[in-house]
Order: structure tokens, then C-alpha cells, then sequence
């Protein structure tokens, strides 16, 4: 399996404006990227490992197919 590329989201003038609205009430910087995988949808004792594997390393996990 291919590692997906990932770039940054391209949004209009109004969108930028938005995420900057949100950097300020955030108070920290934002970035938005643009979906390129999608999401794995996982059966409840799947999403259950998934979720105790994320635990035991205290990060987060992203189960995801090619589009």
C-alpha cells in the first residue's frame, strides 16, 4: 500500500478568512488540508482495537482506504 500524499486544502478568499477567524479565537495556528484518503469504516470490535491500540502508544491512529 502507497503512503497517500497529502497537500494542503485550497480555499477562497472567504474560507482563508474563516480559518483565520478560527486561529484567533483558537489562539493558535490552523491548518487545513484537503481530504485524500478515505475514512475506514470499521466494524464496532475493529474500531474497539483500533481504539486500545491508541491507548497503549498514547497516539492517535487513523484507519483509512485509498480513494
Amino acid at each position: 500500500m502507497e503512503t497517500p500524499q497529502v497537500r494542503f486544502a485550497r480555499l477562497d478568499k472567504a474560507n482563508i478568512e474563516k480559518i483565520h477567524e478560527l486561529e484567533k479565537f483558537l489562539g493558535t495556528y490552523v491548518l487545513a488540508f484537503e481530504p485524500v484518503i478515505k475514512i475506514a469504516d470499521l466494524a464496532p470490535e475493529q474500531l474497539e482495537k483500533l481504539q486500545a491500540v491508541e491507548n497503549e502508544l498514547d497516539v492517535i491512529l487513523v484507519a483509512y482506504k485509498d480513494l
